[in-house]
């Protein structure tokens, strides 16, 4: 009898890989901690670790922490918790500090910022979902770097994500990045706390997430930070589902980036499939359709060789939806064709099928989008 080999262990990713990047940053990385005040220097070897992938035509989005801490310095609010309305307040004010940081440390290398402000429904809700996403591919798109922060000015206890780790794994599966990157104040997911055990072992590579691998989570770290290793286990849950790789990375150095490029140690949690296909795969099959849009044969063909569905092809619709909801596509004989997530509500889609792009302003009074269901967010039976 043959020897049974032993399964290859997995290949560890290397950062040239990757074409859409989300790093988050926290606030114990960005806010010096005795002084409540940005740490100008790290700021800006990160943002030479950004223009060096961006340069390389990546897309770059960050996800930064920070507008508490830096707030709470100026309206001098002592050491300890907050309450929520301190919180709030501390928030409104370090946004501003924040935004115009990220900003110019950005614009040193030509790079434009822009400030996105979200609350979970902008993830969670799919009309307000798809809003975000097209804002958001639209600034990566003209080459800028979105910088996203929960609006801590607005959020409660009751409607926030509570860590900045599970946002950014949000964000990075809404806009079908293909890694995230959590900077940490460790370089990566250990057996045990490697702070009080000895015998800990670092884990390089995580292929799937076990619930060993889940027992190895600790807890927060600072004051400054509302996550841990348990919230950033949580992300990777998260990311893989969508198809995104994660990276867990000692963020503390100058040029963290280019530190893990140069051989440092992180961990690497793997997904099973891209995040297109991971996005397909949702679409196609967990959500429920609303209605159903019946097209003819041009549109049919142009749906499976990858188009978008344009209004002009739509020969009728069914159902009660509103914008962001899963429809059924049919062809004439009513054979299903797709799924995808429709542009307008029923209503408004009725009254623009069979026609050109170009009349959707004229018929509807606001200038829609060109797609009735964008080639982004359809799951194409067969494919």
């Amino acid at each position: 009898m043959l020897p049974i080999a032993a399964p290859r262990p997995p290949e560890t990713p290397t950062l040239d890989q990757f074409r859409r990047v989300v790093l988050k940053v926290g606030s114990a990385l960005l806010v010096d901690r005795a002084r409540g005040r940005l740490r100008h220097a790290w700021l800006a070897a990160l943002a030479e670790d950004i223009a060096d992938l961006h340069g390389r035509g990546v897309d770059v989005l960050v996800v930064s922490s920070g507008s508490i801490a830096l707030g709470r310095t100026v309206l001098n609010f002592g050491p300890g918790p907050l309450r929520l309305e301190e919180s709030q307040a501390a928030a409104a004010v370090g946004q501003i500090a924040l935004a115009r940081h990220w900003s110019e440390a950005l614009a040193h290398h030509g790079i434009v910022a822009g400030q996105i402000l979200v609350t979970p429904q902008d993830t969670e809700e799919r009309r307000r979902y798809l809003n975000a996403r097209a804002t958001t591919l639209k600034l990566l798109e003209e080459r800028a770097v979105p910088v996203v922060n929960e609006n801590d000015t607005v959020a409660t206890s009751e409607i926030r994500y509570g860590d900045n780790d599970r946002l950014a794994a949000r964000v990075a599966t809404m806009i079908g990045a293909d890694l995230l990157v959590l900077f940490s104040d460790i370089d990566g997911l250990y057996t045990a706390p490697p702070a009080s055990d000895p015998t800990a072992e670092h884990l390089p590579v995580i292929a799937r997430i076990t619930p060993e691998i889940d027992a190895m989570a600790g807890g927060p770290a600072s004051e400054l930070s509302r996550g841990g290793m348990r919230t950033k286990v949580e992300a990777a849950k998260i990311a893989i589902q969508g198809g995104t790789q994660m990276m867990i990375a000692d963020g503390r150095g100058k040029n963290p980036l280019k530190a893990v490029t140069n051989g440092a140690r992180c961990s690497w949690f793997l997904a099973g499939s891209t995040p297109g296909a991971a996005r397909k795969t949702w679409i196609g099959g967990s959500l429920e359709p609303r209605g159903t849009l019946t097209i003819d044969a041009g549109a049919a063909r142009a749906l499976q060789g990858g188009a978008s569905l344009l209004p002009v092809g739509v020969t009728r619709v069914e159902g009660s939806f509103s914008r962001g909801d899963a429809v059924t596509i049919r062809s004439q004989d009513g054979i299903v064709l797709a799924r995808g997530l429709v542009a307008y509500d029923s209503d408004d889609a009725a009254r623009i099928l069979g026609r050109s792009s170009r009349e959707i302003e004229a018929v509807l009074g606001y200038p829609g989008r060109a797609a009735m269901v964008h080639r982004d967010d359809l799951a194409v039976v067969g494919e």
